[in-house]
């Protein structure tokens, strides 16, 4: 026969404890959480000032701009090098696709088309830039930490220099990158966003379509700053 006597329920003490082990679980999943954030933050502005320091590094000692630079076939003929159109703009947008094999025929490069795709194969054979100097890869946007590429070109989202953008990059994320560089502004300053659409969005001829961040969880942004 059932005993009701016999059953007995949680103490306040046990109940209590289990409370606090649930917080500490809790506590430590959002401070990992925010480990994370912070440490993508700090790499999507890596990629910023990274590339804008190789790019000065490499105007310094060759007094031109990657991947228009004029005298870089010659320069390096053993990497089958393709020179740019040396007007002093890079050409392309920062998000074209890369070819699988710059020393490829097909792959032109100058004033019109490529240029911001010769940008890192002229900063890997400088030594600027991590990755393969040839073959494939070696015109090939690199990565950023949050799913997306890091690209160059001229002009976009209001700023008429020579641009970096990062893709893909969470609300959360760009709202702190563009705090820290700027004016955590997405449509004023020298660091731009662009609310996508779609991965990769192309921001040529484009002005920024936001006037704040807006951290929903799921909003991604083109970032972009002047170098």
């Amino acid at each position: 026969m059932f005993n009701i006597a016999s059953q007995r329920g949680f103490t306040l003490v046990e109940i209590a404890m289990v409370l606090v082990v649930v917080a500490l679980l809790m506590g430590g999943v959002l401070r990992g959480q925010e480990l994370v954030t912070q440490a993508r933050i700090r790499d999507v502005m890596n990629d910023l000032g990274g590339v804008s320091a190789a790019y000065h590094f490499y105007f310094d000692r060759y007094k031109a701009l990657p991947g228009d630079d004029f005298n870089a076939g010659a320069r390096w003929p053993s990497f089958n090098a393709k020179p740019g159109g040396g007007n002093g703009v890079v050409s392309g947008k920062y998000m074209d696709a890369a070819p699988p094999d710059p020393t490829a025929g097909g792959f032109i490069v100058d004033n019109s088309q490529n240029e911001a795709l010769a940008f890192w194969w002229h900063l890997r054979m400088a030594g600027y830039v991590a990755g393969p100097a040839t073959g494939p890869g070696g015109a090939t946007q690199p990565n950023n930490a949050v799913g997306g590429i890091v690209g160059v070109q001229t002009s976009g989202l209001g700023l008429a220099s020579l641009i970096v953008c990062e893709s893909n990059v969470p609300d959360k994320i760009a709202g702190a990158v563009d705090a820290q560089l700027d004016d955590q502004r997405p449509n004023t300053g020298f660091v731009r966003a662009y609310k996508q659409s779609a991965s990769n969005e192309d921001v040529m001829g484009k002005a920024p379509n936001v006037t704040s961040y807006a951290e929903t969880g799921s909003n991604l942004y083109v970032v972009c700053k002047s170098i």
